[in-house]
């Protein structure tokens, strides 16, 4: 067992005695030990409810022969940083649970891990540890958050965003923004649309790191609590099959997560994930590759904020499985794929029906016939940006309009909730990337004042910075490169017309070649607007939206 390290010969007393001082058992050290990451906290709603998982979780691998230990790891809640400084320390987390992980595990030497995450950052950063340490490893989430209901309608985190703009539109009262904020989020999980943390949550069902319904059985069911246990017992047989994470995520089990990435209409955000985690599972994976799956991929569903549907509603259609059997349907996926089950993608998803076409569209009548993300390129987005598609009005898909600049996040939502921004607009937010923020906020905010001021339909909104999976819209981010390195972003000036062509794959600023080459040399860099700690490092890495914001010091 790699635990021998730690626990078996004469040299290892010291470190039989600290196990003692555990309470361990001489049974228990003769077990294998796994670690349980857990990330459970008391500030994160999809968090609250994993201290549960982890003592299902604890029971499964007991049950099944193993030694359990539970360590930490850290979770920012992406809707509480919202709109505020903390907002640039979202991103970051990622590879600092990454890393941490990493560290507790190797310095431990566990024979295997379960992972316990559920939001935008945490899921990620587990997946990229997971594939760095490369010990038999099953992950189980808390669970999407059930959806509110407000004036018999179903609404999530990112209608209450929207609510907030209508206020400031004065289309909504306080009484109105109140009924909202007491009803949009009523359980513990993460929040109820498509948004990034159950789009990741769905996508380690795909990559096989997850059993069946890790991504869509809701938080407060007891379900997810039977499937806790499963977890824990599944890393046994893993173990004693000897099944790693670079066994299960390959070249070919990434594109099946793009190709089902494009048929649920994922968030923006697994963009920047993916080609991180495969990154560090030896797998190179350029954002581009989208384009050429989305061609061929029909777009299935449309949840929340794209559509009126929850993940509690995919659940009961037949979960992320369901979907993965339309697509093969028309031998979309790599069927061949080991999974943490033990059996292949093709055994998994046999006989998972899809039980409700409204939900799940049958690939004979999709939403559209090409996928919910597209990656765009041209003058003012040399190396990629990215738009959810799927959450564009058809009207939108296609536009011209003048540039509206601003050099800050804050600036832009003082616009726009002060009426200053009108239909046919482009509003370009920068100096919001990973280096020039520093941090690569989200940029929810804006697009929710936008939405809210009733322009949803009209207005363009383009950032160097990154959209949440809750916006919607013609919100084009990530555009790479950012201004804080010179790219063409920050040489757009207030009033160039600006092109959106999102079937075309496009995005354009008319302006000639030689005047963006005489504003390039007129360009001055600017220092990030840091404050202390880990920020100011932050700002001195290597980073670039289009490689998935892999951060090196």
């Amino acid at each position: 067992m790699r635990s021998d390290a730690v626990k078996k010969g004469i040299a290892q007393a010291p470190q039989r005695s600290l196990m003692r001082a555990l309470g361990l058992t001489e049974e228990e050290m003769k077990k294998p030990l796994v670690g349980i990451v857990s990330s459970y906290n008391e500030i994160v709603p999809g968090h609250m409810n994993l201290d549960k998982i982890t003592e299902a979780v604890k029971m499964g691998v007991a049950m099944a022969g193993g030694t359990p230990i539970v360590f930490p790891a850290i979770a920012v809640c992406d809707g509480i940083a919202m709109g505020h400084i903390g907002m640039k320390y979202s991103l970051v987390t990622r590879d600092l649970i990454a890393d941490s992980t990493e560290c507790m595990a190797m310095a431990h030497q566990f024979d295997a891990l379960v992972c316990i995450p559920n939001c935008d950052k945490n899921v990620p950063g587990l997946l990229m540890a997971a594939a760095r340490v490369n010990v038999p490893t099953v992950f189980v989430s808390g669970g999407p958050m059930l959806a509110g209901h407000v004036k018999g309608e179903k609404r999530s985190l990112s209608s209450m965003f929207e609510a907030v703009g209508s206020y400031a539109a004065g289309t909504m009262t306080e009484e109105d923004v109140y009924d909202f904020e007491c009803n949009a989020c009523p359980t513990c999980g993460s929040c109820s649309g498509m948004y990034t943390a159950n789009s990741m949550n769905c996508l380690t069902e795909v990559l096989g790191m997850g059993l069946k319904g890790n991504g869509t059985i809701p938080a407060v069911y007891s379900e997810r609590l039977r499937l806790a246990k499963r977890a824990g017992m599944q890393v046994m047989e893993l173990l004693k099959q000897d099944i790693r994470p670079r066994d299960i995520m390959t070249k070919e089990a990434f594109l099946n997560a793009l190709t089902v990435d494009m048929a649920l209409g994922c968030s923006t955000n697994s963009m920047l994930h993916l080609p991180a985690i495969a990154h560090e599972a030896g797998v190179e994976l350029n954002p581009e590759m989208a384009n050429a799956i989305s061609e061929k991929t029909p777009n299935l569903c449309h949840l929340a904020p794209a559509g009126y549907h929850y993940i509690e509603e995919l659940n009961e259609a037949g979960g992320v499985y369901a979907v993965m059997n339309e697509l093969n349907k028309l031998n979309l996926l790599h069927t061949e794929c080991m999974t943490v089950t033990g059996k292949t993608v093709g055994e998994n998803i046999k006989g998972c029906v899809n039980k409700n076409p409204e939900i799940i569209r049958p690939v004979e009548n999709p939403y559209s016939k090409t996928g919910g993300i597209a990656v765009l390129k041209g003058n003012l987005a040399p190396d990629t940006a990215v738009v959810k598609r799927s959450a564009v009005v058809p009207e939108m898909q296609v536009h011209e309009g003048p540039a509206r600049v601003f050099d800050c996040e804050e600036d832009a939502i003082e616009a726009i909730r002060g009426g200053k921004i009108v239909a046919g607009d482009v509003v370009v937010i920068r100096y919001e990337g990973p280096k020039g923020g520093p941090g690569m906020r989200e940029m929810l905010n804006p697009t929710s004042a936008i939405a809210g001021m009733g322009l949803g339909s009209s207005v363009a909104l383009i950032t160097d910075g990154r959209f949440s999976g809750a916006s919607r819209g013609a919100s084009i981010g990530h555009v790479s490169p950012e201004a804080a390195e010179g790219g063409p972003i920050a040489l757009v000036e207030e009033g160039d017309l600006i092109r959106i062509n999102i079937p075309e794959h496009k995005l354009e600023v008319v302006v000639s070649d030689e005047e963006l080459a005489r504003r390039k040399a007129a360009w001055t860099p600017r220092e990030p607007k840091v404050t202390t700690g880990y920020l100011k490092r932050y700002a001195k890495m290597v980073s670039s939206a289009n490689k998935g914001a892999i951060l090196e010091f």
